[in-house]
């Protein structure tokens, strides 16, 4: 992963969207020294999203176990097959 400074973003960022475009690798802005932002792809970001949604999900079902609101498979097939009388 590179770094770049936030003036570089401003005066050159149609060459760095071409870098990401080839290359797919996230580049670190920097602004005061400091990191501020990661410029990524738009299919990177969108497989990013697609994968928190995932964990999200899966962390709501652990909890649900936690909790006691989990029901056997038995319980479930009765709930849906009502549904799709």
């Amino acid at each position: 992963m590179r770094t770049e400074l936030v003036t570089t973003l401003k005066r050159k960022a149609t060459d760095l969207l071409s870098d990401l475009a080839k290359d797919k690798a996230p580049i670190l802005i920097t602004q005061h020294g400091l990191p501020s932002a990661y410029l990524v792809d738009v299919d990177t970001y969108e497989n990013l999203q697609a994968k928190l949604k995932l964990m999200e999900g899966i962390a709501r079902g652990e909890r649900a176990v936690e909790e006691g609101r989990a029901v056997t498979s038995s319980q479930a097939k009765a709930k849906m097959a009502r549904w799709l009388k």
